[in-house]
């Protein structure tokens, strides 16, 4: 091979090596569309950086309630074998039998959603109103866990929440792909509505709620 020849042939492994980086680059950059196939496929519930030491500050800081504890019934069916932490303490929750035995406002939302932000005060009033017989519980759809919690803590509002990256939750119980979404389940487990629409008032929140589990608004 001549001199001139071997210098082409150098020329396009360098070429050709260089593609294959910046495809590589590009790939990995992307951004993927919430909802979408390829989020599926790369999203977490929670960062590598949300260690348990790192999320210490931010629970103390939101001073969250524990979530609901599993018990004896099986829970909703579409959410077994669906294990989330709970970012309160970070324990781990079976979702399904944690949900069961009493109505459950389940409230789907992100640290980075205005309109989350806006309901989520109204969440924690109609809780407050309803007492026992109603429990609220978010579900933090981004993994970004410290600012979900760091959220609660600038809002004020003690809540159980279910750290949920992957979105599972939605995914399961076939959630439209908004935000904020309330899903709101009977006492057996059954899904009674589907809310993909903010709420302003606590009454507001009874008015679409109450009616469809049967207790008193």
């Amino acid at each position: 091979m001549s001199r001139s020849a071997r210098w082409t042939a150098v020329v396009l492994i360098v070429f050709v090596a260089l593609a294959v980086a910046l495809w590589r680059e590009i790939g990995t950059d992307r951004t993927t569309a919430p909802g979408s196939p390829e989020e599926a496929l790369t999203a977490r519930d929670h960062r590598d950086a949300d260690t348990p030491a790192a999320l210490q500050g931010p629970r103390a800081a939101a001073d969250l309630p524990p979530c609901p504890r599993p018990g004896p019934q099986p829970g909703p069916p579409a959410l077994r074998g669906i294990t989330l932490e709970c970012a309160g303490n970070g324990e781990l929750v079976d979702v399904a039998p944690a949900l069961a035995g009493r109505p459950v406002v389940l409230n789907l939302w992100a640290y980075w959603c205005g309109p989350c932000t806006d309901e989520l005060p109204a969440m924690a009033e109609y809780q407050r109103r309803m007492g026992t017989e109603v429990s609220v519980v978010t579900v933090h759809q981004d993994e970004n866990e410290s600012a979900g919690l760091m959220r609660m803590a600038e809002l004020g509002v003690h809540l159980p929440m279910l750290q949920d990256g992957r979105r599972l939750v939605a995914a399961a119980l076939k959630v439209p792909n908004v935000m904020p979404a309330t899903v709101v389940l009977r006492a057996d487990g059954s899904v009674a509505e589907i809310l993909p629409r903010p709420f302003a008032h606590a009454d507001d929140i009874a008015a679409a709620v109450n009616p469809s589990i049967g207790v008193p608004g």
